[in-house]
């Protein structure tokens, strides 16, 4: 019987991944997070396969732990979070669950636009505080405005869905253009620096790759109207930390939605409190400008959780659980390696 290690696992998923390994797999379902300083136990380090969420770290000195792993199930679609080198080198297959969160997130990037356009989080937080001055809460409306989206994949072509119903103008930057696209939501692709100018608000929905990360830095920050906001829900290091901090600050852009951050780490994962000096140079700055970020009244920061819905949660699960049992009868399935 194959054992299984299931890292990250919350109290609502403890019932489904139970009575779907019962009787199946030798299976373990562990809270805590893999890091790069993880000891794995004894008992865990036999496993033929894991699944991890994004929390967890999953570098070369975890896996050397892990010396007859196979499989690493992925519960979720973006897999910068493992070492795909170390996996390729040592024929461990990576799979991933794609196409969980399409509404979830892109409801989660339109509701942060519509935060950070109508100051609902300034206005709640005032109100709390009974200092209430309605002329700083006055915002602004979606409909006739341009958005821009950076990626127009399943999240992104929802997104754009969402943006039709508000009556918006929509430009699109991707590798590849879809014809539905422009049939059922007039988007119009554009190439990055014209969507850049001509955008009221931009919405980033692309995967991370070596092509564009930062690929919203000083120089994109200063073609943008000063205007303009910036919703994140993809990956942090889409965006140059130092760079949005400075435009903000500058209005160059009048502010930002981000549920992703770059180093975000440093703030979720517990370890760094246990052991400092994990924080290099680098993770430090970024901990320090993600800090100084919060402060700002035009900006909304949440802890990663545009994915998180219980319809989202199911469809995570279901695929992730698919994987492991086509794995386990000689099948790859969603494979990023």
């Amino acid at each position: 019987m194959d054992k299984v290690v299931y890292f990250d696992v919350q109290d609502d998923e403890q019932e489904f991944l139970k009575s779907h390994n019962e009787g199946k797999y030798n299976y373990y379902l562990e809270k805590n997070s893999l890091t790069n300083i993880s000891q794995i136990p004894d008992e865990y380090k036999d496993a033929r396969i894991i699944s991890v969420f994004t929390t967890s770290r999953v570098g070369k000195e975890v896996l050397k732990q892990f010396p007859k792993l196979e499989l690493i199930a992925l519960r979720s679609v973006g897999f910068n979070h493992v070492d795909l080198d170390y996996c390729n080198d040592n024929n461990i297959v990576v799979e991933n669950t794609p196409n969980y969160g399409n509404k979830s997130v892109a409801e989660f990037a339109m509701a942060l636009l519509l935060d950070v356009c109508r100051k609902i989080t300034m206005a709640y937080l005032e109100y709390k505080e009974i200092d209430i001055k309605t002329q700083n809460f006055i915002g602004q409306e979606l409909g006739g405005k341009a958005i821009g989206i950076v990626g127009l994949g399943a999240i992104g072509s929802e997104f754009a869905r969402l943006a039709y119903g508000f009556d918006m103008n929509i430009l699109g930057y991707d590798i590849s253009q879809k014809e539905n696209l422009v049939e059922n939501y007039h988007v119009k692709y554009t190439d990055f620096e014209t969507l850049l100018k001509e955008s009221d608000f931009i919405s980033i929905h692309a995967p991370l790759t070596k092509d564009n990360y930062h690929m919203f830095n000083e120089n994109a920050f200063k073609k943008m109207k000063n205007s303009a906001i910036l919703i994140n829900t993809a990956r942090g290091e889409h965006i140059e930390t130092q760079a949005l901090y400075n435009a903000i600050v500058n209005k160059e852009i009048a502010g930002a939605g981000l549920d992703v951050l770059e180093s975000e780490e440093t703030i979720s994962d517990p370890d760094y409190l246990v052991d400092i000096s994990r924080l290099n140079e680098n993770t430090l700055k970024q901990t320090i400008l993600n800090t100084r970020l919060q402060q700002l009244p035009n900006v909304i920061i949440t802890p990663h959780i545009a994915y998180n819905t219980k319809e989202a949660i199911n469809r995570i699960l279901e695929t992730v659980m698919s994987n492991i049992d086509s794995f386990a009868q000689g099948v790859v399935d969603n494979n990023v390696n």
